[in-house]
């Protein structure tokens, strides 16, 4: 058995979440008049490489990042699909079809917000400020168009989350001490 050092698949996990979440949410807030970067990016590092880093958790024996990687990864890729189908008139989706797929995706946030609340505080924030975001955008798709500019600010809130516990994993590495703090868990 080899005694090789393996790397922590969160922080490609986490670059993927947080990169392609920025770049949905410049989209959503009026900044970028394109959906390209979001779908290719959505694809790529949101979707695939979220997605592999989800199936590395697995081997570390992680069930919340195997689960939450290889998920949002699909989420990711699924999402992508939607907008390309819809784009090219294959299985297009209405608005409310795309509601509907988001308000799956808000109830299987409930289930990993709630367990991150045991992990750590930069988490419990992570996923609380995905829920909210979800919720958001549920409303949004349901006849409360406007909201869609406030989720696209706060989702850049959860995407900074992501990207401060990617940031803290590698530098906290880099440094051999504990340089940004991950936070106590909120419910011990």
């Amino acid at each position: 058995m080899s005694d090789q050092k393996l790397g922590n698949p969160a922080v490609v996990g986490l670059a993927g979440f947080g990169l392609t979440t920025f770049l949905l949410q410049f989209h959503n807030v009026g900044w970028m008049s394109g959906i390209g970067p979001v779908v290719w990016v959505g694809l790529v590092l949101g979707g695939t490489a979220q997605l592999i880093a989800g199936l590395q958790e697995m081997k570390t024996g992680n069930n919340f990042g195997y689960c939450a990687f290889t998920s949002y990864g699909a989420f990711w890729i699924a999402l992508c699909l939607i907008l390309l189908g819809n784009k090219f008139d294959v299985y297009k989706s209405s608005t409310t079809d795309i509601g509907w797929f988001l308000v799956a995706w808000t109830l299987f946030t409930t289930i990993l917000w709630v367990g991150s609340l045991r992990i750590h505080g930069a988490m419990a924030f992570t996923f609380t400020t995905l829920l909210i975001g979800f919720i958001l955008l549920d409303l949004a798709h349901f006849g409360f168009e406007k909201l869609t500019v406030l989720a696209g600010y706060e989702l850049m809130i959860c995407a900074a989350a992501a990207w401060y516990m990617m940031a803290r994993i590698i530098l906290n590495e880099l440094y051999g001490r504990e340089v940004l703090p991950a936070g106590k868990p909120w419910i011990s």
